[in-house]
């Protein structure tokens, strides 16, 4: 499907089950557009549970990570994007920070976050997944669509064209 968010923000703009997201997010990865339907996991500072998750086998799906908005630690690297690539992950945002923003760049997956830090995560073992979780003034849940360009991100509670 090929789409832009300002497109569907001029179709669908007002109607009640239409999200934007707050500006801000940079851009990663090598893919600047990408879409799918919404995975999520509530992770602060440990990203043993975002690996468990990018190695489950998906179709247009996109990973959703709730950091708290942690500047602290990464919770993405060129690691876990490559894992992720090889499971058929569309995209990931995470609200928080990401490293190997270079190796990044160079893969064709989308990728949005806050920043980049060098130190990785922890590893607790802590972190829940398909709960709603609210950052940006987006409420993301699970399997409702998501829509990502270099002009913003849009969730909707159905498949939008």
């Amino acid at each position: 499907m090929t789409f832009t968010t300002a497109n569907l923000c001029d179709t669908h703009s007002g109607e009640d089950y239409f999200q934007i997201a707050e500006p801000l997010f940079m851009s990663y990865g090598a893919n600047p557009a990408f879409s799918g339907q919404i995975t999520t996991l509530k992770a602060f500072e440990d990203n043993i549970l975002v690996r468990t998750v990018l190695e489950e086998k998906v179709q247009n799906r996109v990973l959703v990570i709730d950091g708290g908005g942690s500047h602290r630690c990464a919770l993405i690297d060129n690691n876990l994007a490559t894992i992720a690539i090889n499971n058929g992950w569309q995209g990931i945002i995470v609200y928080g920070c990401i490293r190997d923003s270079a190796m990044l760049a160079d893969l064709p997956i989308g990728i949005r976050a806050l920043h980049t830090h060098p130190l990785t995560s922890h590893k607790k073992d802590h972190g829940d997944r398909d709960l709603l979780v609210s950052f940006a003034g987006v409420n993301f849940k699970k399997d409702h669509f998501l829509y990502a360009d270099m002009d913003g991100i849009i969730v909707s509670a159905t498949m939008l064209s």
